[in-house]
């Protein structure tokens, strides 16, 4: 101890005032000098790794969790911020004598890494990395990953940060890997993780689903212009129906996403909503909402030029009613092509109608599913029809909008086409607009466990206090499953095996290894070879941990 404290002291000391007078640095003070002069003196010093070392292994440690950069990327200003806070408390607990370690990470995984990659390829297309194989591909992640540690590290030291470079962890890692893998055989065993069908928020261009936060981020809304039509559903009422009157006449909907038209499978009307039976200027009968009739003067007329109001009907009176979709495509889909009861259908815009296309709704899924009706999916991995459609296929779903339109209107079933402007979810990767579609997916069961995480939200003491039951105790509330798989190709992988044999469906990998768990610091192994780049074309024979 004695031989360390004479080589602590043998390093000169910082000094910040004048030598003569004893006052603080004048106007004329060098700061990029003297924070050299500091940053020179506590690597001389060694002072963060003494802050560690001279604390027992087996005190108080405090544990800062710093979410880990992308290091295919350089800093900017939102993380020179972040930056001070995530120094700022783990110094604090420093000072108070805990020990704080402060291993820093780097996020070596997903998107950013993988976009990267394919500029370096000059791959424009998911189908191209199949092509090359994911060896090849998965190589060129891992070579842009860590381009700009350099340049993190001298950025992150001139903000005078405490961080420990040198143990730092890589979620490339198979170590962190495996505890990632563990995790998850964790909650399959507590029944927390599950896979489902849903609809989720999608990225056409990336060709993955992203997870219902990554949608919600502050830069992922952006103003755009988008075209919004309002179409006739033609009604089919039988002769002994107490609403026969109807039959003929056209429900109105209004969408501002043409595109899901051709997958039209239902309509909805709110149970106590009012709905007008009209004749309109053109001699054509018409149900909307008592309350968007108006909006609709332009076309419909108003009762000095032509609009007749037949009759008035709720919209628990049309529910069961059968119609006419605009395309023929699913026609004699089981259950299809009713009017149904929606609880979520207003009359704040459009016309108090709704279109269902469950494959790209989270709501429209929930009712159709309630009234029997399966999902169909047009639609390929990057967002284009598929046969299932022939007029349609191959096109981009916002390319084919335009050509829907034109078929619609030469069809006669396009009473108003309109351009609006509205704020609409982005990638936060790419910036190309998102759109909603029904993929496989796994999940974690978050609301299985939301009312004890907004119990332990109580004992938090958060600054200010108002975000304990405001924004954040709201969105813990309403949380809902996490979606965590993603459809590519550089990231840690999900520990799931299922037979191609649908004879047998069982989940091989984790179902099967039920004394698996993690007995020290990292999870135990779970694959045969360290390859982690070939670890899903290996079906493990030995326990994990046997290695």
């Amino acid at each position: 101890m004695a031989d360390e404290t004479s080589t602590r002291n043998a390093y000169p000391r910082v000094d910040f005032t004048d030598a003569d007078a004893g006052s603080r640095q004048g106007a004329s003070v060098s700061f990029p000098e003297l924070e050299r002069r500091v940053l020179d003196y506590w690597a001389a010093d060694d002072t963060f790794r003494a802050s560690i070392d001279n604390r027992a292994e087996k005190c108080d440690e405090f544990v800062f969790y710093d979410g880990p950069p992308f290091a295919n990327g350089l800093p900017h200003y939102g993380h020179l911020l972040t930056g001070y806070v995530k120094d700022l408390v783990p110094r604090f607990q420093t000072m108070r004598g805990k020990r704080v370690e402060r291993r820093f990470g780097w996020d070596t995984h997903g998107l950013p890494a993988e976009i990267e990659a394919e500029k370096q390829l000059g791959i424009t297309d998911k189908s191209q990395i199949d092509a090359m194989g994911l060896a090849e591909f998965n190589a060129a992640c891992k070579s842009s990953v860590l381009r700009y540690t350099n340049e993190w590290r001298e950025y992150v030291t001139r903000q005078a940060r405490w961080v420990d470079f040198d143990n730092d962890y890589k979620t490339l890692d198979l170590d962190f890997m495996e505890s990632v893998m563990w995790a998850f055989k964790s909650l399959y065993d507590k029944g927390l993780v599950y896979q489902g069908f849903r609809v989720l928020p999608y990225s056409w261009y990336e060709q993955t689903p992203l997870s219902n936060q990554e949608a919600r981020l502050d830069d992922a809304y952006r103003m755009r212009q988008d075209p919004a039509v309002t179409v006739d559903m033609l009604l089919e009422v039988a002769p002994d129906h107490p609403l026969r009157e109807l039959d003929g006449a056209n429900a109105l909907i209004w969408t501002t996403t043409p595109w899901t038209l051709p997958s039209n499978l239902a309509i909805a009307v709110h149970p106590d909503i009012t709905y007008a039976h009209v004749r309109g200027k053109d001699g054509k009968r018409y149900v909307l909402a008592v309350e968007r009739v108006a909006h609709y003067a332009r076309e419909l007329g108003t009762a000095d030029d032509g609009l007749e109001v037949l009759s008035e009907h709720s919209g628990a009176a049309l529910a069961g009613l059968r119609y006419r979709p605009p395309f023929d495509f699913f026609l004699g889909h089981p259950n299809a092509h009713r009017v149904l009861n929606a609880d979520y259908v207003t009359t704040d815009s459009g016309t108090g109608v709704v279109h269902l296309a469950p494959a790209f709704g989270e709501e429209d899924m929930d009712v159709a599913s309630a009234n029997g009706i399966e999902v169909v999916q047009p639609l390929d991995a990057g967002g284009k029809f598929t046969s299932m459609v022939p007029p349609y296929e191959g096109l981009m779903v916002f390319d084919a909008n335009p050509v829907i339109i034109k078929d619609l209107k030469a069809a006669g079933k396009l009473l108003r086409h309109e351009t609006i402007e509205h704020s609409y979810p982005h990638s936060w990767r790419s910036g190309q607009p998102l759109i909603y579609m029904a993929v496989p997916s796994w999940f974690v069961a978050v609301t299985k466990f939301r009312d004890r995480m907004v119990e332990l939200n109580q004992q938090i003491t958060w600054v200010p206090e108002h975000i304990r039951d405001g924004q954040f105790g709201k969105w813990l509330e309403n949380a809902r499953d996490w979606n965590i798989s993603r459809n590519r190709y550089w990231g840690a992988p999900i520990p799931v095996w299922i037979s191609d044999d649908p004879a047998y469906r069982a989940s091989t990998c984790t179902a099967r290894w039920t004394n698996w768990s993690a007995t020290s610091a990292c999870a135990r192994r779970i694959c045969t070879g360290r390859a982690s780049t070939n670890w899903c074309a290996r079906i493990p024979t030995t326990p994990p941990g046997s290695r």
